[in-house]
């Protein structure tokens, strides 16, 4: 074949080093940075950029309505990650000519657009914003400021919004207290001062006490406030403990959106639903789904050497040797699609023995980055798995309780697999218990999800350990 058309071959192991050291993550960053700064030197630019002590530079925004706790939320979460906490008071402090100009604006009424957006600008583009990151407190107010403010090349990695009932936000406002000396917020019932002498100096601000219109002007604004930032947002409801809130708003704010090829492991009893979030995982982040039976299965239909050989044990209704499942996990994990999509691979291994021939089987380049295991009561696996058939016409499952045959029709044309009978998954699952400490022990990292809720929820719950590093 001629070179220039022979289709490209990436070995595996340069998207194993890229993961490793997070050349794609950095690549996106500076790519992103020249794009949105357009600056006038751009290598100086990227050599600023790679000259900083991580690629991962904190950039939050926090909103939410008066009194919700945003002012202690973003002083804590900025001194956590050791950013700069910015607000509407700190940008008009210094005595720049764009501060003074937003000084004579009159307390009543908004500051301009265009004005708001320069002191943002100007203010996250000073050394210790570009080095250490930011959190912007109750910035921006209004969907007209968030636009403005993305068109200038303000990007947040995280948007968390606070929310409350009314009722506990007008209580929180007329508790509300400051003190004078360091502007720090408390509340004479939920968060008092540790210091006494703090507490004698602290004092009400008249203009605390008259909320509504405040809430009012957000209520209205809410809805186009998130649907600017609805692919980074996260709504946390701020009527729960202090502690509660802020170790949801932390947790979030660390999590890291990465380019990174997945090459996922999911494990778990029958009946946990590994082929059904495997293939959602698949389906959205397009990754390719290996199911280990279906996949001896169309080995075997190919009618190789080795799918021959594969299929004798098929139709005798004996497990297939590990050396040929290895064999065939391996050739379809090295090609093409896997290397540049990645892929997540369930229905194998299931004991000690197969786990470790599978790490030395997929040496480095091949090794999963996540593990999940789904966990399910044995009761609940043997009512998921006993109670499903499928329709030979249509190749659709049914279950008798959560998903039953649309007609009468279907419901006689239903085939229920051998290994869904009871004695089967039964013995199926005893086995699974048998093996479930050692192969997390081979993968003490895996993550532990709870399959036992709706499947939609168990599917954000993968997605939010996706996203974690």
């Amino acid at each position: 074949m001629d070179e220039t058309v022979k289709p490209l071959r990436i070995p595996p192991q340069m998207s194993v080093y890229a993961d490793k050291h997070n050349i794609f993550h950095l690549l996106q960053s500076m790519l992103s940075g020249l794009v949105v700064e357009q600056p006038a030197d751009a290598l100086s630019f990227m050599i600023a950029l790679l000259q900083r002590s991580s690629t991962d530079i904190p950039r939050v925004l926090l909103l939410g309505p008066p009194a919700v706790g945003k002012h202690t939320m973003a002083e804590r979460l900025s001194a956590d990650l050791r950013a700069v906490h910015v607000t509407s008071e700190s940008l008009l402090s210094d005595q720049s000519e764009l501060s003074a100009q937003a000084r004579c604006v009159p307390p009543t009424e908004p500051i301009p657009v265009e004005l708001l957006v320069k002191l943002v600008q100007r203010r996250l583009g000073e050394i210790d914003c570009f080095c250490r990151g930011w959190v912007l407190e109750g910035i921006p107010q209004t969907r007209l400021q968030a636009l403005s403010l993305q068109q200038a090349g303000v990007i947040p990695e995280h948007v968390v919004m606070l929310e409350a009932p009314e009722d506990v936000l007008l209580e929180r406002s007329r508790g509300k207290m400051v003190d004078p000396l360091t502007g720090d917020v408390y509340h004479q019932t939920f968060i008092l001062p540790p210091d006494p002498q703090v507490s004698q100096r602290l004092e009400h601000r008249p203009a605390e006490l008259q909320r509504g219109a405040e809430l009012q002007r957000h209520r209205r604004e809410v809805t186009g406030l998130s649907s600017a930032y609805q692919n980074v947002l996260r709504v946390v409801n701020a009527d729960q403990p202090h502690a509660d809130v802020y170790q949801q708003v932390l947790a979030f704010a660390l999590t890291r959106r990465r380019s990174r090829i997945p090459r996922i492991l999911l494990l778990g009893p029958p009946g946990c639903g590994k082929s059904l979030q495997a293939r959602l995982l698949s389906e959205k982040y397009k990754m390719v789904d290996v199911c280990c039976e279906q996949l001896l299965r169309s080995v075997a239909a190919e009618g190789s050497t080795l799918g021959e050989e594969i299929h004798s044990y098929l139709d005798d209704g004996r497990p297939v040797p590990d050396s040929l499942v290895l064999q065939v996990l391996e050739e379809r994990l090295s090609r093409v699609d896997c290397s540049v999509r990645g892929w997540i691979l369930h229905d194998f291994p299931r004991d000690l023995q197969q786990a470790r021939s599978l790490q030395e089987a997929l040496q480095g380049a091949l090794q999963p980055n996540r593990v999940f295991f789904l966990e399910l009561a044995d009761d609940v696996c043997v009512e998921r798995t006993t109670l499903r058939a499928t329709d030979p016409v249509s190749g659709e499952r049914f279950h008798a309780v959560t998903r039953p045959a649309p007609s009468s029709e279907v419901q006689n044309r239903l085939q229920t697999r051998p290994e869904d009978s009871t004695h089967t998954v039964t013995h199926t699952l005893k086995q699974y218990r048998t093996h479930t400490a050692t192969l997390q022990a081979v993968y003490p990292a895996a993550g532990v999800v709870d399959a036992d809720q709706d499947p939609l929820c168990v599917f954000e719950a993968l997605q939010s350990r996706l996203t974690a590093d």
